[in-house]
């Protein structure tokens, strides 16, 4: 799987706020359509942006083998919704998205075209958050993204995270490495999960996560993660925390990503995103 330039983002054609859930497809900066949703903030008392200008926008990252219309996705989106405006998308390869999974790699282009696409409808401050592979596309997001007004992030929390490439430690991560390697796996991930996977190695290796920690401040960062994740081991959250300046949530019982997060959990992420300011 081959890295590519991490740059600008091609700006979307919707320039003005809607009031309405809005559906359309970006473009990433090596050209793959990528199908995004946009969802207004629902609270009655939702408060405008800097200037008056609209208010706070997150962005949310799936998981591998998800996308934007994926149950777990949907709740997620609604109850960050109460707190903020809401773009989710589909990665390459999953869902209406086009192209194939580079399972992590290209994937940042995906996430910074969603950004800049909440630029686009108004929003000054845009935040990330990403569950398991989306956690790990959101990291090297923030930490390749300082300095571009537009597809930068303010905040940024990583749930169910790999800290490192080529875990197989667990049951569970040896199957999916079945699935992304085997040609038999493949067709299982286009078929049974609606994924459709990249056939080339990393050529070169992406930044991995940890490696990504120490760059993304003074962006204020959290890591959240289940002690009982059947995918990673608590391990990876305290290896990336120990990375750099970032705050850490271990969360008693919790299993893996958007599945096991359930609406106070991701109640107390959306406010903490939306509170989250870069330390004095």
């Amino acid at each position: 799987m081959s890295s590519v330039s991490e740059g600008r983002i091609p700006d979307s054609a919707v320039r003005s706020i809607t009031r309405g859930p809005l559906r359309t497809t970006l473009r990433a900066d090596d050209g793959v359509g990528i199908e995004a949703v946009y969802d207004p903030c629902t609270a009655d008392d939702a408060a405008g942006g800097e200037a008056g200008g609209p208010g706070p926008a997150i962005v949310v990252a799936h998981g591998f083998t998800g996308s934007a219309d994926r149950p777990a996705v949907r709740r997620a989106v609604r109850t960050f919704a109460r707190y903020a405006a809401v773009v989710s998308f589909s990665f390459r390869g999953h869902g209406r998205s086009g192209g194939l999974s580079t399972v992590g790699d290209r994937e940042v282009l995906d996430l910074a075209a969603a950004v800049a696409w909440a630029r686009s409808l108004g929003h000054r401050r845009v935040v990330t958050v990403g569950f398991s592979m989306g956690g790990s596309v959101v990291l090297r997001h923030a930490a390749t993204h300082q300095g571009g007004a537009r597809g930068r992030t303010e905040a940024v929390a990583a749930v169910s995270a790999p800290a490192r490439w080529y875990y197989r430690g667990t049951a569970p991560m040896r199957r999916v490495h079945w699935l992304v390697t085997r040609p038999t796996g493949r067709l299982v991930g286009r078929f049974g999960f609606a994924t459709r996977i990249h056939t080339e190695d990393w050529d070169p290796v992406p930044l991995s996560p940890v490696e990504a920690v120490p760059l993304i401040a003074p962006t204020p960062l959290l890591i959240v993660h289940g002690d009982r994740d059947p995918y990673f081991p608590v391990d990876h959250p305290r290896m990336l925390a120990a990375a750099g300046p970032a705050q850490l949530w271990l969360e008693p019982g919790m299993g893996h990503a958007e599945n096991a997060a359930d609406d106070e959990l991701l109640g107390r992420i959306a406010g903490w995103l939306i509170a989250a300011r870069p330390a004095a």
